[in-house]
């Protein structure tokens, strides 16, 4: 089972990420910074720290990470939209952020692939190049044609992992498993909405490569 730090001084993102984190198979440990040194200088390993960088514990970030030491393995941090173009993230271990008011299903997302809770089977490149789209895994950023598209980000989280695994075939209820992490209550259709959305915005030529299976599902072919 994975370990899980949780350090947030807000009771809105306690409760929150309360919720979102009962959905993953981890353990976690949470507090808020001021008795955070507990929970990040215990001998137990630490797969996934996530981090509230707001307000007067936006500084402390860097004091998280030390009381972790090497016992940390991966960084989720929580900042506010206005903050964003001032946050250092470590290089030092995979790390990621999010904007308070983030979705769930996008903290969810960005949760399992820092707990290493998603296929990462098909290889290391951080570019996947399909004629003339570029996908960045590292940046998140899809560009056609040289020009940035605009995904949200489970459109784009859909779109890289079916890329990532050229001609197979996953069902609707294996899509929401792998890409949402989690039960969607709405229904399974919501992938369909999803594939609508992708095929739109890439236009006909890319969208032939997102091809659906007829009673099964979706697959991409390179």
């Amino acid at each position: 089972m994975k370990r899980v730090v949780f350090i947030a001084d807000s009771l809105d993102n306690a409760y929150r990420f309360q919720r979102i984190l009962s959905g993953l198979d981890a353990e976690v440990a949470a507090s808020s910074t001021v008795q955070m040194r507990k929970n990040l200088t215990d001998k137990a390993p630490c797969d996934l720290l996530i981090f509230e960088a707001r307000g007067a514990a936006f500084s402390r970030l860097d004091e998280a990470l030390t009381l972790g030491d090497e016992r940390i393995s991966a960084v989720l941090v929580i900042v506010d939209e206005q903050d964003v173009g001032r946050l250092a993230l470590p290089d030092s271990v995979p790390s990621d952020f999010v904007v308070q008011g983030a979705s769930d299903d996008e903290c969810t997302v960005r949760m399992r692939r820092l707990l290493r809770m998603e296929d990462e089977s098909t290889g290391t490149s951080d570019v996947i190049i399909v004629d003339s789209m570029t996908i960045n895994l590292a940046t998140y950023q899809v560009t056609v044609a040289g020009q940035p598209v605009d995904f949200t980000y489970l459109e784009y989280a859909l779109l890289s992992f079916l890329a990532k695994h050229p001609g197979r075939t996953f069902s609707r209820d294996a899509l929401l498993s792998r890409v949402w992490g989690f039960d969607y209550y709405g229904g399974s259709r919501t992938v369909d909405v999803h594939v609508r959305r992708i095929r739109a915005k890439l236009g006909p030529d890319l969208a032939q490569h997102l091809e659906t299976v007829r009673g099964v599902g979706y697959l991409w072919n390179a």
